[in-house]
């Protein structure tokens, strides 16, 4: 099987690691595989490819969808994000905890995020290529989030030796309480 799925701390989030291979010419990877994902007991379907390129510094999120909510296997291209997940499932028992994953260019490494969750990420590298798979289509309509620092969820940002850089919209987002 090319990819090592290791299930997070919340139900429902997978670090993956691709095999990659390597050798003096560069190296290849598969980056997504229908069969090991339903092998790996994960039958999602995916249906928008996204990528974004930002700067050190950015943060973006954390976004969700109301009713349209989008499943993201999440990875970076090049350069390096902490990537966090906000389990915002109204009956999960770990609804408000957030679970954060590095991910790098360098690592190759995954992150597997369904339903249910919000999602942001903070670039740590000078420039960083990020992309991911989404199980439903962007509704602009749709759009929510949680601001990022929300006393609530305390989530455990990296110090980067900077102000973190937001859009205006996320600068506005609500408080978890107001979800």
């Amino acid at each position: 099987m090319p990819f090592t799925f290791t299930p997070c701390p919340i139900k429902g989030l997978y670090e993956l690691q691709p095999k990659v291979f390597k050798d003096g010419r560069g190296y290849f990877l598969e980056t997504y595989a229908e069969r090991d994902f339903q092998n790996a007991g994960l039958s999602m379907r995916f249906v928008q490819d996204n990528e974004s390129c930002s700067v050190k510094g950015v943060l973006r999120g954390l976004h969700f969808q109301r009713e349209h909510p989008q499943g993201k296997l999440v990875r970076v291209i090049a350069g390096a994000v902490f990537d966090v997940a906000v389990d915002i499932r109204p009956d999960s028992p770990t609804r408000g905890q957030w679970h954060g994953v590095v991910l790098s260019g360098e690592k190759q490494n995954q992150f597997y995020i369904p339903p249910g969750f919000a999602h942001g990420f903070l670039v740590l590298s000078s420039t960083t290529l990020f992309s991911y798979k989404c199980t439903d289509f962007y509704h602009p309509e749709d759009e929510a989030g949680i601001i990022w620092n929300d006393p609530t969820l305390a989530i455990q940002w990296p110090d980067i030796g900077m102000d973190y850089i937001l859009s205006e919209k996320d600068k506005r987002l609500s408080a978890f309480t107001e979800i």
